[in-house]
């Protein structure tokens, strides 16, 4: 069975997260065929791999949102028939979509995306929504607007997809447009992985962002939740990774007999016997916060709570692990903080095998505004390091449990609580027996129900259900 796995803006470009889910699903299975189709901004990413691709990688495809259209023999002028003006105009108006319409037309008439946004067509269907919807803004803006917003859509339909069994789709959004795209076309099988809720998570992005103003986030908006219901209809089947984001998947128009939790697991034997403190952490209480330096992390709030629980506990050191490279203005901007606020224990180290620095560490922390069940706990977890984390996604989860009572494995606080997350800090320094209890349950935790062996077992059964029902061998040896 040939598996093409669907990402976006993550693997193999960025470290952490998705990404290590991602590569470590694919190395579980060293003798099934993998291709990779990633979703990037645009070109000047294209072959920049953070990750060395394993072995049975056969094929890695690249679709930029951000791009112009190539192909000349495209850019001849395509009047629309009946069908596609109307399949055109049930996308913009957000009716019943008639999506096997729009898949043949992108990929079989050679449209020219300039020709069709400029073109009478498009403008037509727009100032009907605009009349019926937005009348109150400038037309002008509103139509730019528009095909600012369909524009990426449009690349998406336009690609010629590589040829697999699965379509294992990391997330709805692009991704499950691809992969919906892709059963059409091919009559290929499609399921959904996601570690966050695709359309909830770009909600709250544009909701605080600056560069989309007013009712515009409304349209971008609408536009996610499109892709992700069909996504959503289309699949076979539907991932999550804990409880209460399978609720939201069927919130969101998912069928529940679809859908089905996955945990996350982390490798336990490959975080035991850590090295421990060394002579430049003695007398320090060391706080480890594994992560990319980016805005959704919200490390400047983390700092900030680190310098006020300073001035208080002065034994506690922050370390800030992970890469600063996927937004150099933020991490810039992070380590002028630490510099204003005159901090001398606070460390950036940059990307690092969390191996050699882990087992220095009391605790771990994390303070994102938005996150899936974290593999950055889990692992801390599988170290014996109790968590302060905010309570987003499933921290709760795995702070204080679901199905076990081991007890709390860490501190939960609220979003952005400054003062909140200073207390917890100083409480942990200063109560050493909660700190290692907390740290037990948390091991027992992943024990007992997030290694990667039990994500290994299951993801075993699903490539193999979905190999079954095509007639198809999965020709696949597990790894132990």
């Amino acid at each position: 069975m040939r598996v093409c796995i669907v990402v976006e803006g993550c693997y193999p470009y960025m470290a952490g997260g998705v990404s290590s889910w991602v590569h470590g699903l694919i190395k579980s299975f060293p003798n099934l065929e993998f291709v990779i189709l990633a979703v990037i901004s645009n070109r000047s990413m294209s072959g920049r791999f953070t990750y060395e691709l394993p072995e049975n990688v056969t094929e890695v495809h690249e679709l930029y949102l951000e791009d112009v259209d190539w192909n000349r023999k495209g850019r001849r002028k395509h009047t629309l028939n009946k069908d596609e003006y109307r399949a055109l105009r049930s996308l913009v108006m957000n009716q019943r979509v008639e999506w096997e319409v729009l898949f043949r037309m992108f990929q079989e008439k050679g449209i020219s995306l300039d020709r069709l946004l400029m073109g009478p067509d498009f403008m037509k269907i727009v100032r009907e929504y605009y009349d019926l919807n937005y009348s109150q803004l400038v037309f002008a803006d509103f139509l730019w607007t528009m095909r600012s917003v369909y524009l990426p859509m449009f690349f998406a339909l336009k690609m010629k997809l590589p040829r697999a069994d699965l379509y294992h789709c990391v997330a709805t959004g692009y991704a499950g447009l691809l992969g919906s795209m892709a059963k059409t076309l091919y009559g290929c099988r499609m399921m959904i992985s996601e570690h966050g809720i695709y359309t909830r998570e770009r909600e709250e992005e544009l909701l605080r962002a600056e560069w989309v103003k007013g009712v515009y986030k409304n349209v971008w908006i609408e536009q996610f939740r499109k892709m992700s219901k069909l996504a959503y209809d289309r699949a076979d089947l539907v991932t999550s990774l804990y409880e209460y984001a399978r609720e939201l998947q069927i919130e969101l128009g998912c069928l529940p007999e679809k859908t089905m939790v996955t945990p996350n697991g982390v490798s336990v034997e490959r975080l035991l016997n850590l090295p421990g403190k060394t002579e430049e952490d003695e007398g320090k209480i060391n706080i480890g916060a594994v992560l990319r330096v980016t805005p959704i992390k919200d490390v400047k709030t983390m700092i900030q709570a680190f310098s006020f629980a300073k001035e208080r506990e002065p034994r506690l050191k922050l370390w800030i692990m992970g890469p600063c490279d996927e937004d150099a203005q933020y991490a810039g901007e992070c380590r002028e903080q630490v510099e204003a606020m005159g901090l001398t224990d606070v460390v950036f180290t940059g990307r690092i095998d969390i191996r050699d620095y882990l087992g220095r560490m009391d605790m771990t922390i994390l303070t994102s505004i938005s996150e899936g069940q974290p593999l950055t706990i889990l692992e801390g977890y599988a170290a014996h390091k109790p968590v302060i984390a905010t309570d987003v996604g499933n921290c709760s989860g795995l702070i204080f449990g679901e199905n076990d009572d081991y007890g709390a494995a860490g501190i939960l606080t609220h979003i952005m609580n400054v003062d909140e997350i200073a207390q917890a800090m100083i409480d942990m320094a200063r109560n050493e027996p909660m700190r290692l209890q907390m740290g037990e349950s948390g091991y027992q935790r992943v024990m007992s129900g997030y290694r990667i062996e039990h994500m290994r077992e299951t993801y075993h059964k699903i490539y193999q259900d979905f190999a079954g029902s095509m007639g198809l061998s999965l020709e696949e040896e597990r790894t132990e």
